[in-house]
């Protein structure tokens, strides 16, 4: 299981060929080859970079991909934020995000922020499709979508289990067992993670980690010309998280310090994911699949607001809000709130692929509903000589009292067009309509309504791509699209939705040992819009709704190259990635107060990956992961600052790994993740300075029988 070449030796996919029709409906993309030769830019992160490297964070995973970007949080990956090319990362509310092909984000029209995600020790391998082909899937089509593929029902009885352990006492366990029988077919899966969590909090003897438990269990059917597959998924997580950060001056001394006030903050939730895909051949050129979904995600943050106030103070050196922090004073009316939200998020969607020959025409309609109701009492303490002393409950009212929901229906059209031997086009047309509301209440009874707004919308989105082979080895790519961004439940009817206009052109090299890509995107913007939230606050410091910031461009070169070279009796593969992204404002807005040539918030300038290894026959392998990441500002227009606090810091990060199989069907992996032990101020949002995960030691057994 060594780190995947980025280059093969298959031919690239043609109408003839049928790789399309032979896509499982749970893939968008295929395997790494196919991403090599898309009318437009992707990849995919293989199930043996997975398993090699012993991923539990997406955010680890990506930044290996060009492309991507992702701000860590919590230094565990519990609440991913990942942006692509023009869409920000904060809580990944601007990408679209898919398990097996299905929206997975838990409101993706009327509350797209990710605070769900899928346990990674139970995926497969990572899809990530940008440029124009990305019209198919939606609601976001502006910088990309991800398809998290899990695993696949075994073709024959078979099953593995996973332990590995950690220096901190973590415990991470991924067992799956499945069997055929005929045409019947099934799986059952688990991952228990336990973990303390690698930052201590001030007088309290809580830990700082998390209980998860994963479990999925699929039924398949295959018939002669037709298969149907359901899928049930639940999960469960405790975590002891929080949004309450540092002090630059406290994170200098201890990184890994929690203050006080937080010692009681605490995320529940739990999901139910459900679907349904039914998959016919009509013909040997025309397949249909149709999937039916449901998701239930539930969820309790609780946790300290406003500590953010004491931080920023802090900072601007009042001695008062330091000492409030560290417990020497006392405070009264701290605000704990029940961050008590559900959701639901269901629909059908159904895809019809017809096989002309010199066109694979696929056509698609979704009918698409979501929800979000949020009841949030709010629980005031006193700090008391250090301690936290409850003093009453406040029943919600307005924004912390409101119901949203959304339905939309999307329509597409993609005709992938051979027309020559060296020529591929993609024609793609997308069409969204969506309707959002919102609903606030007076009363804890949802008797009195506070106010009410709504939203409609619909878009046309075309776009076009192409590939052009100049040689056996030479390929050029160039891709227009239209983007769309909904605009959630808060907007109201005089809000237009986000679009923009994005480019992308590059060339591809592939030779016997050696592939290079380079890609170039542009997208310009006459109406950015930020999604606000706690998590993360719009430039104008909203916590709610969304700020449009006016005309803005984000463009950048992407660069992926991979080689392979024999030293004596190992195999040693190398590849590599870089982005460039310039993120600004194109002109003033007086508004928002935008300035032409703001830094656009979350959006890193540099971003580098380098991963290389030794591979023996015998399975002795050892790899090297070595990943960069710029700052970032932390508000539009960090660059016109002089000031540390409005921005993060960049983070070089080393992960080595040693593979070695004890026996045919037993690995044993040794990992060490951030070597150097580099932390550094990789967010200021929520509520201050939070670090990257330290160095730690791992040591893995997986057993496949």
């Amino acid at each position: 299981m060594g780190i995947p070449a980025l280059h093969a030796d298959e031919a690239a996919p043609t109408a003839e060929s049928g790789t399309e029709a032979r896509l499982a409906p749970v893939q968008i993309l295929g395997d790494v080859t196919a991403t090599q030769r898309l009318p437009g830019s992707a990849a995919v992160v293989g199930r043996e970079q997975l398993e090699t490297e012993g991923t539990t964070d997406i955010h680890q995973a990506l930044k290996t991909v060009p492309g991507v970007y992702v701000q860590e949080e919590d230094g565990a990956g519990l609440r991913p934020n990942i942006g692509i090319r023009a869409a920000p990362p904060g809580r990944s509310s601007k990408v679209t995000l898919m398990e097996d092909n299905v929206l997975i984000a838990p409101a993706p029209y009327s509350n797209p922020a990710a605070y769900y995600f899928p346990t990674m020790m139970r995926i497969n391998e990572i899809e990530v499709l940008k440029g124009a082909p990305l019209l198919r899937h939606g609601p976001q089509t502006t910088g990309g979508v991800i398809n998290l593929v899990s695993t696949p029902i075994p073709r024959e009885r078979g099953g593995s289990i996973e332990t590995v352990v950690n220096d901190r006492g973590g415990t991470d366990v991924h067992a799956m067992f499945g069997d055929r029988s005929g045409d019947w077919s099934y799986m059952v899966e688990t991952v228990q993670r336990r973990g303390a969590g690698f930052k201590d909090i001030d007088r309290s003897h809580r830990d700082t980690g998390y209980d998860i438990q994963d479990y999925v269990g699929e039924l398949r059917w295959d018939g002669e010309r037709q298969s149907i597959e359901a899928k049930v998924q639940y999960s469960e997580e405790t975590s002891n998280e929080t949004y309450l950060g540092l002090t630059d001056a406290d994170f200098a001394r201890d990184p890994n310090r929690r203050y006080g006030l937080s010692g009681i903050d605490q995320m529940e939730n739990d999901h139910l994911g459900l679907s349904v895909t039914h998959d016919i051949d009509w013909s040997e050129r025309v397949r249909m699949a149709t999937t039916l979904y449901r998701n239930e995600f539930a969820r309790n943050w609780f946790k300290l607001g406003g500590g953010g106030a004491f931080i920023d103070d802090a900072n601007r050196g009042d001695a008062t809000a330091q000492r409030i922090l560290r417990g020497e004073d006392d405070v009264a009316g701290l605000t704990y709130r029940n961050n008590n939200r559900e959701y639901v998020s269901e629909g059908i969607q159904t895809e019809l692929g017809m096989d002309f020959g010199d066109h694979w025409l696929r056509a698609g309609v979704r009918y698409h509903q979501d929800e979000m109701d949020r009841f949030q009492p709010d629980d005031i303490y006193d700090q008391v000589n250090g301690s936290l002393v409850y003093q009453e409950t406040i029943q919600p009212t307005g924004s912390n009292n409101r119901f949203e929901d959304a339905q939309a229906w999307s329509f597409w059209l993609a005709d992938e067009w051979y027309v020559s031997d060296r020529l591929t086009a993609n024609l793609l047309l997308r069409y969204e309509d969506v309707e959002t509301s919102r609903t606030q209440y007076a009363d804890t009874q949802r008797n009195v309504v506070d106010s009410r707004r709504s939203n409609s919308s619909s878009v046309w989105l075309p776009g076009a791509s192409l590939t052009y082979d100049f040689t056996d080895r030479w390929q050029l790519l160039a891709g227009v699209h239209r983007g769309f961004a909904p605009l959630g439940g808060g907007a109201t009817e005089d809000q237009a939705p986000e679009t923009s206009t994005n480019w992308e052109l590059g060339a591809r090299y592939q030779g016997d040992n050696a592939f290079v890509e380079a890609i170039g995107f542009y997208s310009d913007f006459s109406d950015f819009v930020q999604n606000c939230s706690v998590a993360t606050p719009c430039s104008d410091g909203s916590t709610s709704g969304t700020f449009t910031t006016g005309e803005a461009v984000i463009s950048g070169l992407e660069l992926r190259a991979s080689t392979g070279v024999d030293l004596g009796s190992f195999h040693a593969p190398l590849e590599a990635s870089y982005t460039y992204t310039s993120a600004k404002a194109s002109a003033d807005n007086p508004a928002s107060g935008q300035q032409e040539g703001d830094r656009l918030q979350g959006i890193p300038r540099h971003q580098f990956s380098l991963r290389g290894g030794l591979e023996h026959a015998s399975g002795w392998n050892h790899y090297a992961v070595v990943k960069y990441i710029d700052a970032t500002c932390n508000s539009d227009g960090c660059n016109r600052s002089a000031g540390a606090f409005d921005r993060t810091e960049s983070l070089t990060t080393i992960d080595l790994v040693s593979q070695y199989p004890l026996g045919r069907n037993t690995d044993l992996y040794a990992r060490v993740s951030n070597v150097l032990d580099e932390q550094q101020i990789i967010a200021r949002s929520p509520d201050g300075a939070r670090p990257n995960e330290p160095r730690t030691f791992s040591v893995g057994l997986t057993h496949r029988f």
